[in-house]
């Protein structure tokens, strides 16, 4: 049924999507959506977001993998949320057809739901060389920035790059990251 409602919001747009369009796209009935899904449409697009974060969170995981110290564990976030966020597919559609509500999902509406997911998937990785409190901040530090140079791309910093996200990483975190290694 997620699925089908992110084919719906594809076609139509989250604004004019129904929950019969993604009853009808998934096969199943309308009450059968109501019964998985009781708050209607609402419910049903929390779901979806909550789904495409962990499935973002997942992929970007498997780019993360092998870090030997934190300065690379901390680029190569960066550099994958930021690749992982240019090709979504979805999300540029979503951008494109409905920019105000897709920019909400990203910044004021979604940031909540966005730093608990990046949380429980990045925190635990970054524990490994600081304490808990500065690894979530870090974590939500570089969410936001990864989502604004996403959102607002730089002529001077693309985190995109790994040079570039490494310089940024090197010349910017001390503050936060005393352990960095400096090969």
């Amino acid at each position: 049924m997620l699925d089908a409602a992110k084919r719906c919001c594809e076609r139509w747009g989250v604004q004019k999507v129904t929950i019969d369009d993604i009853a009808t796209d998934a096969g199943v009935s309308r009450a059968t959506l109501y019964r998985l899904f009781p708050g209607g449409k609402d419910v049903l697009f929390d779901a979806l977001r909550l789904r495409e974060l962990e499935d973002f969170f997942t992929r970007m995981s498997a780019d993360i993998d092998g870090h030997a110290d934190l300065e690379t564990l901390l680029v190569r976030m960066v550099v994958a949320a930021t690749r992982e966020l240019r090709d979504d597919r979805h999300l540029a559609l979503m951008l494109a057809a409905e920019p105000g509500e897709t920019l909400s999902q990203l910044t004021v509406a979604g940031i909540p739901r966005i730093e608990s997911v990046a949380s429980q998937f990045l925190v635990p990785l970054v524990e490994q060389y600081l304490p808990r409190r500065q690894s979530v901040q870090i974590v939500e530090v570089l969410s936001r920035l990864v989502i604004s140079y996403f959102l607002a791309p730089s002529d001077v910093v693309d985190f995109g790059d790994r040079a570039s996200a490494q310089h940024f990483v090197r010349t910017f975190l001390p503050a936060y990251t005393p352990v960095l290694t400096r090969s």
